[in-house]
């Protein structure tokens, strides 16, 4: 075999291994988390349900709200009212809490789940943990300040999260809510569109996000309520669709 020719096949084995090392390397260096589904966690559990709804025999659903409050919250708030719903609202401290103290009480008097959603919506896989916890801890103690009480759900900005996140959630007494329904409410303000998506991607024992401060949000939700009961759904807050089950600090919970 011509030295030219031995030359090329060495550099390309040699350029094959160094490949194969870096994906091994990558796919060693993965960072992972422990989850679980709102069905696993409710077989997992013993113990009855409290409350009118036992997801376990229901068609349940979870509704569920990022970002507020806002100037739109209360509208959601009275539809949530007139068909005697309860949702989880995750929310966020500036311009937010900070800003509408008076709708997150509200939010809170009539009977709604509250949940963690960080002060600046920043990453947090993308911070160092003092930051990190920095935006949890703030958040946690605005909300018990306002509310007079500290919330065990929280969900990270974007879904992301990872090991050094959820060391944080537990010192924090907080459990990881991600979701399995999104209409993308962030890049439209056609209500029809995110009625349809959300439609289209619900299925038992979901958990459907949206925003309730983008425009069209609010106006899709009496459609997607009256269009998910006539498929037999029930539409419950998240510690509903998981109980009996409780609620792990630190764990994510996704469908």
């Amino acid at each position: 075999m011509p030295s030219s020719t031995r030359t090329r096949r060495s550099r390309i084995l040699f350029a094959a291994a160094t490949t194969a090392a870096a994906a091994l390397t990558v796919a060693l260096t993965v960072t992972t988390y422990d989850h679980t589904s709102p069905r696993a966690a409710r077989d997992e559990a013993s113990g009855s349900v409290t409350g009118d709804v036992d997801c376990r025999r229901a068609k349940c659903v979870a509704l569920s709200f990022d970002g507020g409050p806002s100037p739109t919250t209360p509208e959601l708030l009275d539809i949530l009212e007139q068909n005697g719903l309860h949702a989880t609202f995750f929310v966020q401290g500036k311009g937010h809490i900070a800003k509408y103290p008076d709708i997150l009480r509200r939010i809170s008097a009539e009977g709604h789940e509250i949940g963690n959603h960080t002060w600046n919506h920043q990453r947090l896989t993308d911070l160092d943990e003092a930051d990190a916890r920095q935006e949890l801890a703030r958040t946690q103690n605005a909300i018990k300040k306002i509310t007079g009480n500290t919330p065990v759900l929280m969900r990270p900005p974007e879904g992301r999260t990872d090991r050094g996140v959820a060391r944080i959630c537990r010192d924090l007494g907080l459990a990881q809510i991600l979701w399995s329904v999104t209409a993308k409410d962030y890049e439209t303000t056609d209500s029809a569109l995110i009625t349809e998506r959300v439609l289209d991607q619900t299925h038992r024992d979901g958990i459907i996000l949206l925003h309730d401060l983008h425009k069209g949000t609010v106006p899709a939700v009496p459609g997607i309520i009256k269009a998910l009961e006539q498929r037999g759904y029930t539409l419950v807050t998240v510690s509903q669709l998981l109980a009996p089950a409780k609620l792990r600090p630190g764990m994510v919970y996704r469908p």
